[in-house]
């Protein structure tokens, strides 16, 4: 067995760390669907996203401490996760095993207040993020549509504990973008090794490929989203939908950006942590924000 690594002063404490709170912002997700329907004005839904929001979260970092103990071997080889709680030795496997289930009962604890639907998509997340971590993210290509799935289980999440619908025009966009999102997490770990990455099954000269079809799969979704934006659908939403031209430009520039900086090596093996980080991305959601509302 590999030796932890020497230990470093952490930030937070060993366990707190293990739960990846960082990771609970992709759980922002769940309000998108009421935010697209425009009924941000109605607060006992935005009580019940923000119930599934921690729903989520709690039962997120359940998976992220299984997976953890799971690839504690291979994480101790890789320059930045061996200094993840139990790879680094920081935190014992025994305290995984008490924090697994007790994570994944809170979650579902508060799942209950919420419409069955939201069970249901949050049973389905838990399985198939689970799946992920004991197999699939082992099969190539197979592991970023399964990423992919699970951002957009997300959306579908949120719908169900507002009461409101998901267009085929938001599933349609989510699903080629979050592919690409997928496909730039696997882009960008390739960019840092020099021999087959260690519990995937992507090689170096795989990078090319991965990051075409990372590249097609996000312009895609700007195809979507322009086409939505030039459908009889929009006039249900925006008076001036002329506005969300400017959403296509920006998610253009977005998309084309983050591959570039990807494929310098600039960009962390998880994309969603490096636009939290990113000025120009905040730049680019504060424009957005402006977009939607001048089209409203």
């Amino acid at each position: 067995m590999t030796p932890p690594p020497a230990a470093v002063k952490p930030s937070l404490p060993p366990f707190l760390r293990a739960l990846r709170l960082h990771q609970w912002s992709k759980n922002a997700l769940l309000f998108l669907p009421i935010l697209a329907a425009h009924h941000l004005g109605d607060r006992a839904a935005l009580v019940r996203v923000a119930l599934g929001f921690l729903s989520f979260g709690l039962v997120a970092s359940s998976v992220y401490v299984l997976n953890d103990m799971v690839d504690v071997e291979s994480d101790r080889s890789h320059p930045r996760k061996r200094l993840r709680p139990f790879a680094s030795g920081a935190l014992r496997l025994g305290a995984g095993f008490a924090l697994v289930p007790g994570l994944l009962a809170a979650g579902a604890g508060v799942a209950i207040l919420l419409p069955p639907m939201f069970g249901v998509a949050l049973t389905a997340y838990w399985f198939t993020t689970l799946a992920y971590s004991l197999r699939l993210k082992r099969v190539v290509i197979l592991d970023v549509l399964v990423l992919a799935g699970l951002y957009t289980v997300r959306i579908y999440a949120g719908a169900f504990a507002a009461g409101v619908p998901v267009s085929e025009w938001l599933a349609s966009f989510a699903l080629f973008f979050f592919l690409s999102l997928a496909i730039l997490k696997r882009a960008s770990e390739l960019a840092k090794v020099t021999e087959a990455v260690r519990g995937r099954g992507y090689r170096p000269e795989d990078r090319i490929p991965v990051s075409a079809m990372g590249v097609a799969s996000g312009y895609v979704s700007v195809l979507v989203l322009a086409l939505y934006v030039t459908s009889q659908d929009v006039g249900r939403l925006y008076t001036h939908p002329a506005w969300l031209w400017m959403l296509c430009v920006l998610v253009l520039y977005w998309i084309s950006r983050m591959w570039l900086l990807a494929w310098r090596g600039e960009v962390d093996d998880d994309p969603v942590v490096f636009a939290i980080r990113d000025p120009a991305s905040w730049g680019v959601a504060a424009l957005a924000a402006i977009a939607i509302r001048l089209g409203t």
